[in-house]
């Protein structure tokens, strides 16, 4: 089955806006458009539902209602129970949450692992927990390919290190991590894990109960959806965790961990996100599946989908000398957001391309950790090329046209 990407634009209203017709967007990784049942979802809660929730008159219930739905319908996708899914303003926010109930969790002497592959909002929080007396050990990428080695992790992991952190893939190095393995080795030594989806989820909703970590988080912005942060905390940790919500809350585990509490028209768009993959999945497959297991299906399609258009921009970009390439050069082990590093800087040849109808970013996208450590110089930083699976093969020529002429 390959993915019907005509179909896929059909459901994005951003693609029959007269202001974005011949620009094609290559910043995904920032943000992406929005599909179009969120956007109707979102529109009806401002218009209809804009009340506080869960009082007993109609307005209220039905807003009460669709945020009950978004979290029932997400969770089913990722393979969790409903009350282990959180919604909050950001994926910085929280993980910062986070951060502050492992700070009271932890005791002086004991240890946790972050990685310099990160996206900032992944270990910045973490890490200061050194302030607390926790050790912080940092498990490093290779410098010249940017890979993260499990092997290199055992030698870090002891009976003091209590909490693992890494992502599911790196903002600008794109190497897919394998989050089944790691886990599995933090487990082992008595550890949990926190696993930084971000960067992953916009070519798939992952079944975060079938890979097995405590804590997996993305951002819905980045999902075609709304600006909320989505965390899965497992129960075990969960109830473990000291309360950091308001104290007549902590009987409930989604609202431990959302001190200021969400933003409930988006909330109740996330379920726009669970709308979409089933309509993709009823296009493409249909039959009768549960939701994990659509998601799965849909997961794929994209990921197949993406790793054909993503080859040929490596193949493209590895034959300059003049370019960089951030990590693997081969597409079935990565995710399609390609950082080069270049002899400018990454910003002044995202806006060439901005004239040539490429819309792209440059900078050093709140990875300076990981560029530092690769040797780049992050004054100049990186021109960073994202996609995903609305992306067309008409765009990608449009991409490496622009890219022969700018390059």
């Amino acid at each position: 089955m390959k993915l019907d990407n005509e179909f896929v634009r059909s459901q994005f209203p951003a693609f029959a806006e007269p202001v974005l017709q011949g620009q094609a967007f290559f910043e995904n990784a920032g943000g992406s458009y929005t599909c179009g049942a969120v956007v109707d979802r979102l529109t009806r809660f401002y218009t209809q539902r804009k009340v506080q929730p869960y009082a007993p008159y109609a307005a209220s219930t039905l807003g009460g209602e669709e945020m009950d739905e978004a979290r029932t319908r997400m969770s089913a996708i990722l393979g969790v129970e409903e009350d282990e899914l959180s919604f909050g303003p950001s994926t910085t926010q929280n993980t910062y949450v986070l951060a502050q109930a492992f700070g009271q969790l932890l005791q002086e002497g004991e240890a946790i692992v972050v990685t310099n592959q990160d996206h900032e909002a992944n270990t910045g929080p973490w890490r200061r927990l050194a302030e607390r007396g926790i050790e912080v050990r940092e498990w490093c990428i290779d410098p010249d390919t940017g890979h993260l080695d499990p092997a290199a992790l055992e030698p870090l992991l002891d009976e003091k290190v209590r909490l693992v952190c890494f992502p599911h893939c790196s903002n600008v190095v794109g190497e897919v991590n394998p989050v089944t393995e790691i886990t599995a080795l933090a487990h082992a030594a008595g550890a949990f894990v926190c696993v930084d989806g971000v960067s992953y989820a916009p070519h798939g909703f992952v079944d975060v109960g079938a890979l097995g970590p405590d804590i997996y988080l993305f951002s819905a912005y980045k999902t075609f959806g709304p600006h909320q942060g989505l965390m899965v905390i497992r129960r075990a940790l969960g109830q473990l965790l000291p309360n950091q919500g308001h104290y007549f809350n902590a009987g409930t585990l989604y609202k431990r961990f959302t001190p200021a509490g969400p933003d409930h028209a988006q909330v109740a768009a996330c379920a726009g996100m669970a709308e979409y993959v089933d309509t993709l999945y009823a296009h493409h497959i249909g039959g009768d599946a549960d939701a994990t297991a659509r998601g799965v299906a849909v997961h794929n399609l994209m990921r197949d989908y993406e790793t054909g258009l993503l080859q040929q921009l490596l193949d493209a970009v590895a034959s300059r000398n003049s370019v960089r390439l951030i990590g693997s050069g081969d597409a079935e082990g990565r995710a399609p957001t390609v950082a080069l590093a270049l002899n400018r800087a990454g910003e002044e040849v995202a806006r060439d391309l901005a004239d040539k109808g490429i819309m792209a970013g440059g900078g050093d996208f709140y990875a300076l950790r990981a560029l530092e450590a690769m040797g780049v110089d992050t004054a100049k930083g990186v021109l960073r090329l994202s996609f995903t699976h609305y992306t067309s093969q008409s765009e990608i020529d449009h991409l490496l046209n622009a890219l022969d002429d700018v390059l």
